[in-house]
């Protein structure tokens, strides 16, 4: 007959198995995780799952079937009892692995051998009555020696606790508190399950233990990959960074050289803006977050320095930048003077002649490049190209909106400039520039 003692019980298992053969299927099917830790898993939830499958099978059997059925009622008891204890001595191995540790060592030997102690105290039960017993009538009752079966145990369980505590400085914050919970719950279970004949304690608090163990493997996998993530997109947004033209390295370096001899001070000049630019552009490959206004802007002046040196009356500029108090990723202004002069500047047609302007509004701080040149063939003519498009051309101008979009949620617009040109407009949210 069932009694509300085995309709808790019942509930019990059937949430430990459910919860069990779920961590089971998410470590056979998750592909992040690492080959030992995925074996380690199949193997832990395996073991929870025939512990829970061992209980449920105990529990039917002696609850619901006569006495023909007390061999199959002994068995389930046996088998619950072993795969139980097989959880603890697995969290040994984990915990080594989490530290680095080789599994030589004197905690597993220690755990290995007091397991070994309480297997063969299991085996020995069968065959005697003063531990626990399954009667012809298909009932389970403790023996006076009951309390014997659980030293071992609580041995493991008190190994594995200043095993933990000895080495809480080889692991974080979190993986310590993470294995201590998987130790305290188990351990409370058990007293309570010791103090509460008949409810099935040990096995919710196994399965509870386990699957919090399982849930913090995969926040901490789910954090490293978010870090990764993000560590990729540094690196690829430093890498991106450094956009500096061959050719215009080459053609800088042939006037200089060509200056030296007609013009020493104009070539003096030119190194030192030269010198000013590939130090800034460089410096920007280092910088992971915003820098002053005033910085960029002092890049890209020193690029228009070191192109006027070659279009001296082709390249003329104005600034209206009186507004300078926010910042701006690194590399967002000069790439746009820089694409300007490349795709803008035409020996054969009228000077070349750039705005730079800063204004602000309550919500924004902008920045607007406007540039004369030739638009027939807008806007590749002028070096800017839509969102969707890639091109190698204008991969600076790409990385500029990427910069933007990733380090201060700006923006940057391209638009017909009225009189021929274009014009490049940056935003960048005030709450942002900071």
């Amino acid at each position: 007959m069932v009694d509300k003692v085995d309709i808790i019980n019942y509930s019990i298992v059937i949430a430990s198995l459910t919860i069990s053969i779920s961590g089971l299927l998410l470590a056979c099917i998750l592909k992040r995780l690492d080959r030992w830790t995925k074996r380690f898993f199949i193997l832990f939830f395996s073991g929870l799952t025939l512990y829970a499958v061992s209980d449920l099978t105990s529990q039917i059997s002696l609850t619901l079937l006569d006495e023909r059925f007390w061999q199959l009622s002994k068995a389930a008891v046996f088998f619950e009892s072993l795969f139980s204890s097989v959880l603890m001595p697995l969290l040994t191995v984990y915990m080594l692995k989490t530290c680095r540790q080789s599994f030589h060592c004197l905690l597993l030997y220690s755990v290995g051998f007091l397991w070994t102690v309480y297997t063969a105290l299991l085996i020995v039960t069968q065959f005697t009555t003063s531990i626990y017993r399954v009667t012809h009538e298909n009932v389970y009752m403790r023996g006076p020696a009951y309390p014997v079966l659980l030293i071992p145990p609580v041995l493991i369980m008190a190994v594995n606790l200043v095993g933990l505590l000895r080495r809480r400085k080889l692991m974080s914050a979190k993986e310590f508190r993470t294995f201590l919970i998987y130790l305290l719950i188990p351990m409370f279970s058990m007293v309570i399950q010791m103090n509460s004949y008949g409810i099935l304690m040990i096995v919710l608090g196994s399965a509870v233990s386990a699957l919090f163990l399982f849930v913090f493997i995969l926040n901490d996998l789910a954090q490293k990959s978010i870090e990764e993530a993000h560590i990729l997109a540094e690196q690829k947004l430093k890498l991106r960074t450094l956009q500096i033209n061959p050719h215009f390295i080459y053609n800088t370096m042939s006037n200089i050289y060509y200056l030296c001899a007609l013009d020493p001070e104009k070539a003096q000049r030119v190194v030192g803006d030269f010198t000013n630019y590939l130090r800034k552009n460089i410096s920007a490959i280092e910088k992971n977050d915003m820098i002053p206004f005033s910085d960029e802007l002092e890049h890209a002046k020193a690029f228009l320095a070191v192109a006027k040196a070659r279009y001296e009356s082709m390249i003329f500029v104005e600034y209206d930048t009186e507004y300078t108090s926010f910042r701006v990723p690194p590399l967002t202004v000069e790439p746009l003077v820089e694409n300007a002069v490349k795709h803008g500047l035409d020996p054969e047609q009228a000077p070349l002649n750039i705005w730079i302007k800063t204004t602000e509004t309550d919500a924004e701080s902008i920045i607007t490049v406007e540039n004369t040149g030739t638009d027939d063939i807008f806007p590749q003519s002028t070096g800017f190209i839509d969102e969707k498009e890639d091109n190698n051309t204008h991969i600076g101008l790409m990385n500029t909106r990427e910069r933007l979009k990733t380090l201060c949620s700006g923006t940057l617009t391209i638009t017909g400039r009225d009189g021929g040109g274009i014009k490049a407009t940056i935003r960048i949210p005030k709450n942002k520039d900071r």
